[in-house]
């Protein structure tokens, strides 16, 4: 029989048949072909030359078992048989690595298989990589990243308290037709050809190119995005400055929005209420964030609000997944090549929920470590709520205010 006929014949029977009638087909038709047909028919069937004389020794015995697939004891025998001390050693090497409660059905090493294979070695298992990781996973192992899990300000008597504080308010003012924004500042980033995480589409093998080393170049310096979030009208606003993070930019941020979109949206607004993280440039206790608010306050004849969230909740500052985080997919995989590349990537992000965003080049200087007086602190016109004041206040246009 031709070998291409043969081979042939194998691959078209190949998914209607077993172990066991695969090399009984091949032991027959070596027989069949007589000299030359073992090393013909194992080639065809893909199969060893021992595997098929067995067969033809299965085709001439008598009583042979037909509903066997495989002879009793045939086949590798277990790694955990041929090495009884494997799973044990491997655990030895893993536990002192080893994350979260013993108890726990799925544990993790951050141990590449690699280096546990060459320590395995020392030890007298001379084992593949790939075994190894099959090894970890029958143990309940897999390798995994660090997960963001523990909150600082989780401890906080009135956490949850102050979360349904934040929420009744908002609800309330919204009904209320009254402007609700949620602030932030955005993660600073470096301007020029500098790598950005993600990925883009390009011609393959043409990436753009970037620089190696991340030093900053002084004549671009800084991207500053402050964000701004109206909770009502799904937009967001965001100020890119170059000069410091402070309370001023911060609220000169707020100041902008108001006059390039909150205005036109909320012209009968009588209160406005900002949702902000309790540290950075807006920070509960931050003196010159509390003198700026009254400033704004005094100039647009609006009372301003103010509701902290507790120490180490930012993650739930509606800004960071509503703006923030579709600001960062948007330009994921481009270089910060300019000023007006950030300007225009901000701005073009969109959302399948029809999230609009407008954004401006902030070129202002904002000096830092401004003192703020206790006798300016004692001529805000401050109200602190009953709850928890340090986190909830409202500045009112000061009637003398110029």
């Amino acid at each position: 029989m031709d070998a291409t006929v043969l081979r042939d014949k194998y691959r078209k029977l190949g998914p209607h048949l077993n172990e066991r009638t695969r090399r009984l087909l091949a032991a027959a038709d070596a027989l069949a072909l007589g000299r030359g047909g073992v090393a013909a028919v194992a080639e065809a069937a893909q199969l060893s030359r021992p595997t098929v004389y067995k067969a033809m020794s299965e085709l001439a015995e008598e009583g042979s078992e037909p509903e066997r697939v495989r002879r009793e004891g045939g086949g590798r025998k277990a790694l955990t048989q041929k090495h009884p001390g494997l799973d044990a050693a491997l655990e030895r090497l893993v536990s002192p690595t080893s994350r979260g409660d013993p108890m726990n059905p799925l544990r993790w090493t951050i141990k590449s298989t690699r280096q546990l294979a060459r320590e395995l070695g020392r030890e007298g298992y001379r084992l593949s990589h790939p075994v190894v990781a099959e090894r970890l996973a029958a143990l309940h192992y897999s390798l995994q990243a660090n997960a963001k899990a523990i909150e600082e300000g989780s401890g906080h008597v009135d956490r949850n308290a102050q979360f349904e504080h934040i929420n009744h308010l908002a609800a309330q003012l919204l009904r209320e037709g009254e402007p609700v924004i949620s602030v932030d500042t955005k993660k600073k980033e470096l301007v020029g050809l500098y790598k950005n995480g993600g990925q883009e589409w390009s011609p393959q093998g043409q990436p753009t190119r970037v620089k190696v080393h991340d030093f900053i170049d002084e004549s671009l310096g800084k991207a500053i995005p402050y964000g701004v979030y109206d909770l009502g009208q799904n937009q967001g606003w965001v100020n890119v400055g170059r000069d410091h993070d402070t309370a001023a930019f911060a609220v000169e941020s707020i100041r902008r929005w108001w006059h390039a979109m909150g205005q036109a949206v909320y012209p009968q607004a009588r209160r406005l209420l900002i949702c902000a993280d309790g540290g950075g440039s807006n920070g509960s206790r931050v003196r010159l964030w509390k003198k700026e608010l009254q400033r704004l306050s005094d100039e647009l004849n609006l009372a301003i609000s103010v509701c902290h969230y507790p120490p180490g909740t930012s993650k739930w500052n509606k800004i960071e997944h509503r703006l923030f985080s579709f600001i960062s997919q948007n330009w994921r995989g481009k270089p910060l090549a300019s000023h007006e590349a950030v300007i225009e990537l901000i701005a073009s992000t969109t959302t399948r929920t029809g999230l609009k965003v407008r954004a401006q080049a902030d070129t202002n200087r904002y000096p830092d470590k401004i003192k703020v007086t206790e006798a300016e602190m004692a001529a805000l016109n401050l109200e602190r709520d009953s709850f928890h004041g340090e986190w909830n206040y409202t500045l009112k246009p000061r009637a003398s205010a110029s």
